[in-house]
């Protein structure tokens, strides 16, 4: 080891998980513009390919692996490997991940196995294998991927919710016992960031019966969703300050807030949300 401190981000080493696309591509790009040698991991090996090709091409340190985060002995030679050839392993972003949208009626338990395996399961393979040699290291930054939706209820959202709370209570966990060998641990809670999964739940994700498109779509937008770039940016300044949990944009910590002050409140307000959606369901129906 040439030291014992984290970087942020000039001649640090990271890795991200999921990202040949979307939140993950971006952290990617913008940890590499800051001068970290990022290896993109993902279970698109041509896209992530194309991603790393698009840093190196603008001068920039990053390489493409393909990865399957459900496989923990993959995660665990990844991440050895990478240390093995940097030196050193400053960040692992665990941000893999699928949505799965739709009531709970529509839901097959092979729908939970996928999202859990992935979305809960993959986390903890990255953080478990990452602490390993990070706790050797005595310092280290594990950030994981969540969603608002691991703090608070999401429409149409049951499954995918199960496993970013999950997430989050891992990273409030891990936290506490990982600052005493010098590790940090974050967690990202982002509300609706601008990617492909808003439009069609992403390569890996679906969307269940339950909601039409144009449905999905408007809700969506409602919402006001965050440029990915900018996320990126804002999301990379918080882990360097070293924030626990990092919800973004900033206007659905109000909603956060809101749903730590009243719970009951939020879940009225979520409940007359799903009635309105019924109703609009079973007009078009009756109409079709």
């Amino acid at each position: 080891m040439t030291d014992n401190k984290l970087r942020a981000y000039d001649g640090a080493t990271a890795v991200v998980t999921g990202a040949a696309s979307g939140i993950g591509r971006a952290l990617a790009v913008e940890l590499a513009r800051r001068g970290a040698d990022v290896v993109i991991a993902d279970l698109q090996a041509e896209l992530a390919e194309r991603t790393a090709e698009s840093i190196r091409a603008s001068g920039c340190k990053a390489q493409a692996v393909e990865l399957d985060v459900r496989d923990y002995a993959a995660v665990e030679k990844l991440l050895k490997d990478t240390a093995e050839r940097t030196g050193r392993l400053d960040y692992m972003f665990n941000n893999a991940g699928i949505v799965i949208t739709g009531p709970a009626l529509y839901h097959t338990i092979e729908n939970w196995n996928n999202i859990i395996d992935i979305n809960l399961r993959g986390v903890v393979n990255g953080a478990h294998a990452a602490y390993q040699i990070m706790y050797q290291q005595r310092f280290g930054h594990i950030v994981s991927t969540a969603s608002l939706a691991g703090l608070t209820l999401g429409l149409g959202e049951i499954a995918y919710a199960t496993t970013k709370f999950g997430v989050v209570g891992l990273t409030k966990c891990l936290r506490t016992e990982a600052a005493l060998w010098g590790v940090r641990v974050s967690v990202l809670c982002p509300g609706l960031i601008r990617t492909e999964v808003l439009d069609d739940a992403g390569v890996y994700g679906k969307n269940l019966p339950g909601m039409s498109q144009g449905q999905r779509k408007q809700t969506v937008e409602r919402f006001r969703p965050m440029d990915p770039a900018a996320f990126a940016r804002k999301a990379l300044d918080a882990v360097a300050r070293n924030k626990p949990i990092i919800v973004l944009p900033w206007w659905w910590r109000v909603w956060w807030w809101a749903d730590r002050i009243s719970p009951s409140l939020v879940m009225w307000f979520f409940q007359k949300q799903v009635e309105r959606i019924k109703r609009d369901i079973d007009r078009e129906q009756q109409q079709g």
